[in-house]
């Protein structure tokens, strides 16, 4: 009897045992698969998919920025932490992120440039981890690309972010083209028509780029462009998302290049966007747009390349190299005075001089949109010109005043934007709030802005050598014949452009 009732204790014991090791089995088993978790509901931006934990660490998976590294984990109470580096926060390269860990849930709570995040997961299943993980994709070796002849001039255009950013679609695209005909922009040199971000749609399962529902058909919109004698331009970015988070072309960009040449491309925008966290040094940005800038070259069809990457790492001294027509000096203009001279008088002028095939951009044209005023809009148009400036208009075409039409159709300061020289502007002199710029022309004249950044009207004389002795000049706003040796008053804000001729040799008849 005593084996027997000692016998029964033990063997539930060890059921319980039992049971208690089929538990812990399941819970280290759930344990382990929760290790990966997918967040179902993700914010646009940066779109944080699956967040990952293992022996070697964490990862984050997003759809901005594809697998993001964690620095610093480590175990807390409540779940875990982590950083994450950060982009365009120089004050603050890394951020903080807290994962609170209760049953099978999990919140994520971390920041990342402008935007505070906080999502909810569950754990992953296969398909979801299948689905959702980065694929890398490496860049081609450094090449410098053959120029192709294209751009002899800086474009000349219409844009559409300035205006419409992403809320663009195909019947205004056919309308802005329609009032580039009609209202005569098209006859002095406007022809590019460029849709900017938000036309993307998503990826077929043969990779290939969709435009979305605003955009039904691509070809057909290109051809309604070109048959007006017009040019149409695309955007896209060397990142998995644009700026306006739509589909960038990183993974696919020979297979979209192929696209825009189907569809009837002349311009291409490279927006760097996401891609700056693939792409950070020099040799890296250089090498992702070389990248495109060869796909467009192999896609049998003329396209200017306008890169866009800010500015960054001496993009001037090799834009031309990775196929590059054009390429931004600044980040984006704003409808505004202190933008505009900030961009055009200060920063533009740092770089290195563009030239026929390989231009500096500081970016669209503002007039028309509201934010300045008629004389300061001058100066705006005055300003680029006399950099050699891309003129991209910004604007509704459809509705613009008149004097919007006449400052941005007058066909001598069109003339000096695109006189075949290349050769842009500098500054002569800085007097107080006034400065003297100057550029040569083709011809063997030039051209001579004056430009007030102050809110008080000033006055200015020339210098001989400032106006190479020549006598008269051509105002270019009031189409007069004006004295150079007369003093000259400027409004706030105010400009004054003029047109010289090429001295003549003293032994000239």
């Amino acid at each position: 009897m005593l084996g027997i009732v000692m016998r029964r204790p033990v063997r539930r014991a060890l059921a319980s045992l039992a049971a208690l090791s089929a538990v812990l089995a399941g819970v280290a088993a759930h344990a382990a698969a929760a290790q990966v978790w997918y967040f179902a509901d993700s914010p646009t931006y940066p779109g944080i998919r699956l967040l990952e934990v293992g022996e070697d660490g964490a990862r984050v998976t997003s759809d901005w920025y594809g697998t993001m590294p964690a620095q610093n984990l480590r175990r807390n109470a409540q779940g875990f932490e982590f950083d994450l580096g950060n982009l365009n926060d120089n004050a603050r390269p890394t951020r903080h992120w807290v994962a609170a860990v209760q049953g099978d849930q999990l919140t994520l709570t971390g920041d990342i440039w402008t935007s505070h995040v906080v999502q909810a997961a569950r754990p992953a299943t296969a398909q979801e981890q299948k689905r959702y993980r980065f694929t890398p994709t490496s860049l081609p070796p450094l090449a410098d690309l053959a120029p192709d002849g294209q751009a002899a001039t800086p474009p000349m255009g219409w844009s559409s972010w300035n205006r419409f950013a992403e809320g663009i679609d195909d019947k205004t695209v056919r309308e802005i083209a329609d009032a580039m005909v009609s209202s005569g922009l098209r006859d002095v040199g406007y022809v590019y028509v460029n849709i900017d971000d938000g036309w993307q749609g998503e990826r077929g399962a043969d990779g290939v780029l969709r435009p979305n529902a605003k955009f039904p058909d691509m070809k057909g919109l290109a051809d309604y462009v070109h048959a007006r004698g017009l040019k149409l331009g695309i955007y896209s970015s060397p990142g998995p998302k644009t700026c306006a988070g739509f589909t960038g072309s990183y993974g696919h960009v020979a297979q979209d290049a192929r696209t825009f040449a189907g569809w009837g491309v002349d311009y291409l925008k490279y927006d760097l966007c996401s891609g700056e966290w693939f792409y950070r040094s020099q040799d890296e940005v250089r090498r992702s747009y070389q990248e495109m800038g060869a796909a467009l070259k192999a896609s049998g069809r003329g396209i200017v390349y306008s890169l866009c990457e800010y500015g960054r790492v001496d993009v001037a001294a090799w834009g031309r190299k990775a196929g590059g027509h054009l390429w931004r000096t600044t980040g984006d203009i704003t409808d505004d005075f202190a933008s505009m001279t900030a961009i055009g008088l200060d920063r533009n002028p740092r770089f290195p001089a563009g030239g026929p095939g390989g231009w500096n951009d500081p970016d669209m044209l503002e007039v028309g949109n509201g934010g300045m005023s008629a004389v300061e809009y001058r100066a705006h148009m005055a300003l680029w010109a006399m950099s050699a400036a891309p003129l991209l208009m910004g604007h509704d075409v459809r509705s613009m005043s008149s004097e919007t039409n006449e400052i941005l159709k007058n066909k001598d300061v069109i003339a000096i934007d695109q006189d075949r020289l290349g050769a842009p502007g500098h500054r002569l002199r800085s007097e107080g709030h006034a400065e003297v710029w100057s550029r040569a022309l083709a011809d063997g004249g030039r051209a001579v802005a004056l430009f007030n950044r102050g809110e008080q009207p000033v006055r200015l004389l020339l210098t001989q050598a400032e106006t190479g002795q020549q006598t008269t000049a051509l105002d270019v706003w009031t189409q007069r014949q004006v004295s150079t040796g007369d003093a000259f008053v400027l409004p706030a804000h105010g400009s004054v452009l003029l047109r010289l001729a090429a001295a003549r040799s003293a032994t000239a008849g």
